[in-house]
């Protein structure tokens, strides 16, 4: 994090991160992309899998007629024109004794990427989409794990093989679509050879890059689906031959190319790239330079910075246990020299991360997931996110601040922070695209849609800052300024093709103006390569996880385990949520917040919605606890990545923030009982009588939280006795318990308690006056 107002638009390593950990902190894949030639080499197939996924998403075919009286002058043509010029010039470059390696590296992903466009002219069929971003995971991964510095020459073949052939699986459904839809359900050999070399191939690299707990999920899963037939009753089926689970789940759209890759393809890539540029454009040090102006000079500052920063960050990256590396190396030690001990500074640090999966408008991928999964707007799974994130922020706010004041401990000097107004003033337009993308998704338009316009806008203005800088004069810079306003907003109300002719120009433009303009397309460049290899992690996920979703479509386990819980839930309400609970703790101690989702929402979430929990509700509730998976020991991920810069145990920091997220767990149980914490319809209410219903939720959820912070830390105005703590606790619990007058003698108690506090903290002053 910096507080410099300069912004990150230098080019840094583009093999890398500049700031790269040798291993990603969440799972076994290296951040770098390697040495040497081969090091290279992948770096390009990153870029290509980004170009790919971009033209795909735009949707835009490539085939039309630029001139409608000129049938021959397509994009299509235009694009191989400059390819065979490009070969050319290599070619010549060859030929004089000044061979280009980088253009060679460069050029075979590249135009591999376009030829594999062209043959659908741009618009690919849904089934090869996923097929060929599965192969390019697979190849990209692979690579990683070849190009790593401590890989033995034989481990190093061996990862380029099973790469090349999990590229080659998605070359083979994208050759033969055409006839694999036409004899759909009859496989033949080389079928059965493609099917089952999927599912190794993502076996073994799941288990590599992610560790063995979710290849052994999945593979539980598809051995029910094989010898499920031999367990006794209700929990046999009637039993599926090897070619049946082949091509349920290596085939068709119901295992590893279900709805959890398809929206990996789509929407998942398009804002992890989003976040990439939005990072190179200096969003993020914008936002932590805000943070630490307003919140760094209050009481226990830096904490305050720490969730203030990760509340912003999460707008934008929607990531967990990458937002605790990416800030905790500046927060963590600015905490414990603030006085702050390492455990409550991890805590901290790890909480307000992870909830960045959950803080609007971008939120994790888990979001898309849910949207496409149950069929809504994204807008309205923001808008159902809204009140429980910031309930969320909030209590990890409170929490910082009753620590501070336990602890005597007073913010920054106002001379080591920057200006607040200074920084808007300066940098305001770094935040328009990320404005635009908000406006888009509330207006009703599709997050891809949102997405790829919010991408677009977003290197554009990278481009148009380095072409700013370049103007001599303030007068031209004012005129640039509102000529790219006006054409930007134009060409958004024209098409989504007209937006790709502005970026188009602002590129030829930066390519013209010299070494500087180059330096800057490199920068973006480096962002294209980035954030594929951010990608990487979430779509494996997606992709194995689909063997969950082939076994419940194939098998029907879902009834089996739904009878059971609706069962204990007829009887018991509140002891069917808390099993689902633990299921998505235990099952998220082990795997990502992603496929822990998928599967518990596969399992839980409909039994939930035959409960007369809403939809939306329902999801929410599994996706909440898949994320305080990350937080909850004895696992909790998030708390293990805060541990070497907080220099304390993991386990210490994962209690401190399972206190702090307190909200996280309970929230959740609150909109249960009263979907209005979500912004939920409810049958008899509407108009004022709706709102004033919200209006009681949000009060009697935050009292909840203040009265909860204040028990665990031991402290309000002043320290808390004993019997205070209790006493907070219980009022507390009564506010969040859904029984008759609870709720009465909750803000009874709780108003009792505050007022015995406050009195007893003015006589203790007295005396001491």
């Amino acid at each position: 994090m910096s507080t410099q107002a300069s912004r990150p638009l230098a080019v840094p390593d583009i093999a890398g991160s500049p700031q790269a950990a040798p291993y990603d902190p969440e799972h076994g894949l290296p951040a770098t992309f390697g040495q040497g030639w081969k090091g290279r080499l992948l770096f390009w197939i990153a870029v290509a899998f980004s170009a790919f996924q971009i033209v795909t998403a735009f949707g835009i075919p490539l085939d039309f007629r630029i001139l409608p009286a000129i049938a021959w002058l397509t994009p299509i043509l235009l694009i191989r024109i400059a390819f065979v010029l490009w070969l050319g010039w290599i070619l010549l470059g060859a030929a004089r004794g000044r061979p280009n390696l980088e253009a060679v590296l460069a050029f075979l992903p590249l135009f591999g990427a376009f030829e594999l466009v062209t043959l659908y002219t741009g618009t690919l069929p849904n089934q090869v989409l996923r097929t060929l971003h599965v192969g390019f995971l697979s190849l990209t991964a692979c690579g990683l794990l070849a190009n790593a510095d401590e890989t033995s020459p034989p481990a190093r073949a061996f990862w380029w093989a099973v790469g090349v052939l999990g590229f080659a699986i998605g070359l083979y459904h994208w050759w033969n679509y055409n006839e694999l839809v036409n004899r759909a359900g009859e496989l033949t050999h080389a079928d059965m050879v493609v099917g089952l070399g999927a599912l190794v191939v993502l076996f073994l690299l799941v288990w590599r890059a992610m560790g063995i707990a979710l290849p052994l999920v999945a593979g539980t899963f598809l051995a029910y689906c094989l010898f499920g037939n031999y367990l006794p009753a209700p929990y046999d089926h009637r039993g599926y031959s090897l070619e049946q689970v082949v091509e349920q789940m290596a085939f068709g759209t119901e295992g590893l190319y279900a709805t959890p890759t398809a929206v990996s393809a789509t929407f998942i890539f398009l804002f992890i790239l989003f976040g990439a540029f939005m990072e190179r454009a200096g969003v993020i040090d914008f936002f932590n330079d805000i943070s630490m102006a307003v919140f760094g000079g209050k009481q226990g500052g830096p904490g305050k910075v720490c969730v203030a920063s990760s509340a912003l960050m999460g707008t934008v990256s929607g990531s967990g246990v990458a937002n605790v590396v990416a800030s905790g190396q500046f927060t963590i030690p600015l905490m414990k020299r603030s006085g702050f001990n390492g455990a409550f500074a991890g805590g901290v640090e790890a909480t307000s991360s992870m909830g960045g999966q959950i803080m609007p408008p971008v939120m994790g991928a888990v979001a898309f997931i849910m949207a496409e999964t149950i069929d809504v707007p994204y807008s309205k799974i923001v808008e159902a996110a809204i009140i429980p994130a910031l309930l969320y922020f909030a209590a990890c706010y409170w929490a910082v601040h009753l620590e501070a004041g336990k602890l005597g401990l007073h913010g920054l000097p106002k001379a080591q922070l920057p200006s607040a107004r200074a920084e808007i003033r300066k940098n305001w337009y770094l935040i328009a695209p990320l404005l635009v993308l908000v406006y888009l998704l509330f207006a009703g338009f599709t997050p891809l849609f949102a997405g790829a316009i919010g991408l677009a806008l977003t290197v554009a203005l990278i481009l148009a800052l380095a072409i700013s800088t370049g103007l001599t004069t303030p007068a031209l810079r004012i005129v640039f300024w509102v000529g790219f306003a006006l054409i930007s907003a134009a060409s958004m109300a024209i098409s989504m093709a007209t937006v790709l002719m502005v970026v188009l120009a602002l590129v030829l433009w930066n390519v013209l103006r010299g070494r500087s303009g180059r330096e800057v397309l490199e920068s973006c460049v480096a962002a294209l390569a980035d954030g594929a290899r951010q990608a990487l992690p979430v779509g494996l996920a997606c992709a194995l996880v689909g063997i969950v979703i082939g076994t419940m479509t194939l098998t029907g386990l879902g009834t089996i385990f739904g009878s059971w819980l609706i069962g204990i839930g007829k009887n018991s309400m509140f002891l069917a949520l808390v099993l689902t609970m633990i299921f998505s703790l235990i099952l998220g101690m082990g795997i990502p917040t992603i496929p822990n989702y998928i599967i518990t929402s596969s399992l839980a979430a409909p039994i939930l919605l035959q409960l007369d929990v809403p939809l939306i509700v329902s999801h929410m509730f599994v996706f909440y606890f898949g994320i305080m998976a990350d937080l909850t020991p004895p696992v909790a991920l998030a708390a293990f990545a805060a541990a070497p810069m907080a220099k304390v145990s993991g386990m210490k920091i994962g209690v401190q923030a399972v206190k702090i997220a307190l909200p996280g767990f309970v929230v959740p149980y609150m909109a249960v009982y009263d979907p209005t914490l979500m912004l939920q319809p409810v049958a008899g209410l509407s108009g004022a009588s709706y709102w004033l219903a919200v209006a009681y939720i949000v009060i009697k959820a935050t009292l909840a939280m203040v009265l909860w912070g204040a028990a665990f830390v031991g402290y309000f105005v002043r320290p808390l006795a004993l019997w205070e703590r209790v006493a907070a606790a219980l009022a507390a619990a009564l506010l969040v318990a859904a029984l008759p007058i609870t709720d009465e003698i909750g803000f009874a108690l709780a108003a009792l308690l505050i007022g015995l506090h406050l009195w007893r903290a003015k006589t203790a002053e007295e005396p001491a006056a």
